[in-house]
């Protein structure tokens, strides 16, 4: 195949990647994209809230009286944190290959309803032994939810128009620490019902929930697109044809990933207690955890809008990058400034850290090449920067309470890292597309045609999303 060809079947690589309007009807694939949208979008959030909740309640029921009634001491907690990230990072991987193999509508109900039951197994649990227990098989089975999740989202999509469908569902993740907040304080006065305490009932009500909406999710969510049964025969072809039509590289991205996760799950498990450390009563530190989460998920969506619009995610990055940094240093600093300025740097942590780690996971879809490198890569980036949820459990001493020097500084310092290295990675890209450009990778051109059919995102014409 010589590069004439390959150029009049594809174009230049503005019109290969994004622009397929000579070949297919505009209003067809916007009906398309839109029955897309309502069907995968909304039953995958609902699914990753149910998710995110189950994975952070515990936050919530530390401050209910988990430690005491089952008899945890120093870092126990920290323990029951960390011992979710071990099987979490080891199976995201195995698990997006196996994936591959399996209806998706099948295999995430599966393991959903798997980790609904082990969330009601923690409401019932009379020791910590019994409590770390359950938050391994929870790691366990939650660690093929959000890289599947994102892999198929991937498979339905375009480069530029990921990045607010991976924030929409993402916020799923955001609107939990409002929810959870909202759920534990209507269930802390449940305290006594049948004989359980406060916090057992919020895993028992939250792990039914989750069971609920996996039987409902094993008839909503779609599976491949070539096999999609919610799509008509014309549609699915219209699809199939609309992907192929972008061409699609794993880097050091995922090194960006693991300094900005710190931030998020920081937030997550630790901002009940540190509201807490603030003056005011468990009941009231649930409430004030609210607007943190609401504000995020706006502030996250209106970055995944921008950053489509203008066609970059390093820019969008770096913004959300720097409001978390400025949270950090309030907070390094809170025995200086009046409680209100503290609340407030929780709110930029969260927004800050939210919306730069949803751009960095699409950033990388965005340049990987080919459905098995995607899947697996982002798989890689999700399971490699999830170490940060390892860091995190272990950088909130209970002893620093409240100033957490360390955790604060852990997370100030991890996220710098990511970010500096996102600059890089920037920085990579806009010399390999100037190389591309200028012709200094035409000669792999010269390969075996099949080869250059299948160079993904090595091929000359490819440009990386900056």
């Amino acid at each position: 195949m010589d590069k004439e060809t390959v150029n009049g079947d594809l174009k230049d690589s503005e019109q290969t990647v994004e622009d397929v309007s000579d070949v297919v009807d505009p209003a067809a694939e916007k009906r398309l994209v839109r029955k897309v949208d309502i069907r995968l979008i909304p039953i995958l959030f609902v699914l990753y809230l149910c998710a995110f909740i189950d994975r952070v309640n515990i936050g919530n029921a530390r401050i209910q009286g988990l430690e005491a009634d089952l008899d945890m001491t120093g870092e126990d907690y920290n323990i029951a944190l960390f011992v979710f990230f071990v099987p979490y990072i080891l199976f995201e991987v195995p698990s997006n290959m196996l994936l591959k193999n399996i209806r998706p509508s099948w295999y995430l109900t599966g393991i959903i309803s798997a980790w609904g039951v082990v969330t009601i197994g923690m409401g019932l649990t009379q020791s910590f032994q019994g409590l770390v227990a359950c938050r391994f098989l929870l790691g366990l089975f939650e660690a093929g939810f959000f890289p599947g999740c994102a892999y198929l989202i991937s498979m339905y999509y375009r480069r530029l128009e990921l990045q607010v469908r991976i924030n929409v569902f993402f916020c799923a993740s955001i609107t939990a620490g409002a929810v959870s907040g909202l759920l534990a304080y209507g269930i802390a006065h449940m305290d006594g019902v049948a004989g359980y305490t406060g916090w057992r009932w919020i895993f028992i009500l939250e792990g039914i929930a989750t069971v609920v909406v996996a039987a409902i999710g094993f008839f909503v969510i779609p599976d491949w697109p070539d096999s999609a049964k919610f799509l008509t025969d014309e549609e699915r072809l219209l699809l199939i044809q609309r992907l192929r039509m972008t061409l699609r590289y794993i880097s050091g991205i995922i090194f960006i990933f693991l300094g900005i996760v710190t931030t998020t799950y920081s937030v997550v498990f630790f901002a009940p207690t540190i509201l807490r450390q603030l003056g005011w009563t468990s009941i009231r530190a649930q409430v004030m955890s609210i607007p943190i989460f609401v504000v995020a998920a706006v502030f996250t969506l209106a970055s995944a809008v921008l950053s489509d619009r203008i066609k970059q995610r390093y820019v969008v990055l770096m913004v959300g990058g720097f409001v978390a940094l400025i949270g950090y240093i309030l907070l390094l600093n809170m025995t200086r400034i009046p409680v209100g300025a503290r609340y407030f740097a929780l709110f930029l942590i969260t927004s800050g850290g939210f919306t730069a780690q949803t751009i960095s996971i699409v950033w990388l879809s965005n340049n990987l090449g080919g459905h098995y490198k995607r899947g697996i890569g982002v798989a890689m980036q999700i399971g490699f920067g999830n170490i940060s949820g390892i860091i995190a459990s272990f950088i909130y001493l209970a002893h620093e309470a409240p100033t957490y020097h360390t955790g604060f500084g852990t997370g100030l310092g991890l996220l710098g890292v990511g970010m500096l290295t996102a600059t890089g990675f920037y920085f990579y890209l806009r010399w390999e597309n100037a190389a591309r450009e200028a012709g200094k990778r035409d000669y792999r051109y010269n390969l075996p045609a099949d080869e250059v059919d299948n160079l993904g995102d090595d091929d000359p014409r490819f440009r990386f999303v900056l």
